[in-house]
């Protein structure tokens, strides 16, 4: 029996320390969430708008092109996004490679493209996710002391308690439910920019194949 209400008394001591830690990190994810909101807005106003949104144009234009100059210019003249062109750029400063090495090396730059946009909403997906659970957590832990303040007829102590677990609850579902919007809407954005990027280098990779191929051809023919 002493056993276990020495126990009782440490996990009530572990339960108080956490309170505070867990309610200092619900008002990190709220300040999170209003500065990550604001932040969809600068990149909604100064890059998803000004994104290219059809790019049939632009790869009719690459496969007519005659060489990489005219290539390089059609990516900085396109409507892309300034990432997507930088990575482009580098792609195609690696064009002299054989094709089986460029198409690697673009697969890659796909992927660390698709990485880099993850990494993004992977933050605000861990405050979607967390914020639910710290809330309750902070709800649950200021319940004991304010049901023994009830027991004892203390409505002060008990009001406190109250208060601290609704706002605690406030204040993660607030956060997730920001943290969830913000993650969807750019989930579909980066989405978007990934299709747009894998489809020009998708162009670009067919260009250089069909090079590579009739290259083949006309040594074949000269040495016939």
């Amino acid at each position: 029996m002493d056993l276990l209400h020495g126990l009782r008394e440490v996990m009530h001591q572990v339960s108080a320390i956490l309170l505070a830690p867990t309610i200092a990190v619900l008002l990190f994810f709220i300040c999170f969430a209003v500065i990550e909101l604001g932040s969809l807005l600068v990149e909604w106003l100064f890059s998803r708008r000004v994104a290219l949104t059809d790019v049939s144009d632009l790869v009719r234009r690459i496969k007519a092109s005659r060489d990489r100059a005219e290539l390089e210019r059609l990516i900085k003249e396109s409507n892309m996004l300034r990432r997507q062109k930088e990575a482009l750029g580098a792609l195609l400063a690696q064009a002299e490679l054989p094709h089986a090495a460029w198409e690697a090396l673009a697969r890659r730059m796909l992927t660390q493209e698709e990485l880099f946009y993850e990494k993004i909403v992977t933050k605000t997906d861990l405050v979607a996710r967390l914020g639910p659970m710290l809330g309750l957590m902070a709800t649950l832990i200021p319940l004991g002391p304010g049901l023994i303040a009830l027991s004892q007829g203390d409505t002060e102590i008990l009001a406190e308690s109250l208060l601290t677990a609704f706002d605690a609850t406030v204040l993660g579902l607030a956060s997730a439910a920001v943290a969830f919007f913000i993650s969807r809407v750019r989930r579909r954005w980066y989405e978007d920019y990934m299709s747009i990027l894998e489809t020009v280098t998708e162009a670009l990779l067919e260009v250089s194949r069909s090079r590579e191929v009739a290259a083949e051809k006309e040594g074949a023919a000269d040495c016939g």
